[in-house]
């Protein structure tokens, strides 16, 4: 499974579009299912001391099958994971944020070793992160950086893909011609 995790808003979000353009190209080689989640119509709940109580005593008694972790047992169980987050302020939407936290689940999607390192427990082989911005991505480290440390130190997934356009919203900028000269490789 293919598992399309879409924090895109816009109706008309040039980093759908190039998601769409990768996930086309991956569904014509592999043939899987593709599972959409899209962020904007998921009401997530706030990671407080309840939320957290809650998750910490299912995921120690091993009931995975509880509701709250339907999106960590998605995420765990893929073969492959895309995620197209827009560049906003410097890294990603919050929602984005909100369903790492959903998401990062012990017994799960990670574990701990007895030295206190994680160990990934996810199925997935490769993760694309796909993101546009408006003027220069002036760090990747700061939205895209941040993904593929957690995926690679939390989730286990070693063959983490970058694929960005930026620039777009200069004055001047012929934004179809960017994104077109985007290698979107599989």
């Amino acid at each position: 499974m293919i598992l399309y995790v879409n924090a895109c808003v816009r109706n008309e979000s040039r980093t759908r579009r190039l998601a769409e353009k990768l996930i086309d190209k991956l569904e014509s080689v592999n043939k899987e299912e593709i599972k959409e989640v899209r962020l904007e119509n998921i009401s997530m709940p706030i990671a407080d001391e309840e939320f957290i109580n809650k998750r910490d005593s299912l995921a120690r008694s091993g009931r995975f099958d509880d509701p709250m972790f339907d999106l960590a047992r998605d995420f765990a169980s893929a073969d492959t994971i895309v995620i197209a987050a827009p560049y906003w302020d410097l890294s990603f939407p919050a929602m984005l944020k909100q369903y790492i936290e959903q998401i990062n689940v012990v017994g799960l999607t990670f574990k701990y070793l007895d030295n206190g390192m994680p160990m990934g427990l996810c199925k997935a082989g490769r993760l694309y992160y796909v993101t546009t911005a408006g003027g220069p991505i002036v760090s990747d480290e700061y939205g895209f950086g941040y993904v593929r440390t957690i995926a690679e130190v939390f989730y286990g997934i070693k063959d983490i893909h970058y694929i960005k356009a930026e620039g777009l919203d200069i004055v001047g900028a012929d934004v179809e011609a960017i994104l077109k000269a985007v290698p979107v490789t599989i």
